[in-house]
């Protein structure tokens, strides 16, 4: 490469960093450490532009079959974008404190295969940056296995309690309008 091609290429990367940055919602513009890896989700580089579902888990709740759901969902839309991020949470005393322990409910029990972070606060003023922009959108949850609809602008279309399930049709309608919502 000669020297003029990389200043090029330099000058590019320097000013589109920034416009990609502009391009990110706020909702998305942070890390997550990934559950049993030591690399980090970069929340921008990975999920904006695509509609998303966040759903806060725990591996010791009534809820926690809602994985199988979750997954046959992710299955499902995939191919049109659709991202899942599961969030373990220990805000309701039912997560393991054994990150080991959650990796295993979560990819050997339920065969998980989207995206999963290590456990965060997903409540009160402790809660990670990604959280209090989903409840600055909606609200906090009030259980584990709230699940917030995202389209591809960053934008919270629809929030779900723990009581809904991954096949609800009001769910699958919110997904639907995530995946409709832009290119």
């Amino acid at each position: 490469m000669s020297l003029r091609n990389g200043l090029l290429v330099l000058l590019i990367g320097l000013f589109a960093a920034p416009a990609l940055a502009a391009q990110c919602p706020a909702l998305l513009q942070g890390e997550l450490p990934k559950l049993r890896s030591k690399a980090r989700i970069d929340l921008c580089e990975q999920f904006a532009g695509k509609p998303l579902v966040v759903v806060n888990t725990a591996s010791f709740c009534g809820f926690t079959p809602q994985f199988k759901g979750l997954e046959a969902l992710y299955q499902r839309y995939r191919a049109e974008g659709l991202e899942v991020l599961g969030v373990p949470s220990d805000d309701f005393k039912q997560e393991s404190a054994d990150v080991e322990e959650t990796a295993s409910v979560c990819y050997v029990n339920y065969g998980v295969t989207f995206t999963m972070s290590e456990p965060q606060v997903v409540t009160g003023a402790d809660a990670t940056t990604l959280f209090k922009a989903l409840t600055a959108q909606s609200q906090a949850p009030d259980w584990n296995f709230n699940k917030y609809v995202i389209d591809r602008q960053g934008k919270v279309v629809a929030r779900f309690s723990s009581r809904v399930e991954p096949d609800d049709p009001r769910l699958i309608e919110a997904v639907e309008q995530a995946i409709a919502s832009g290119p």
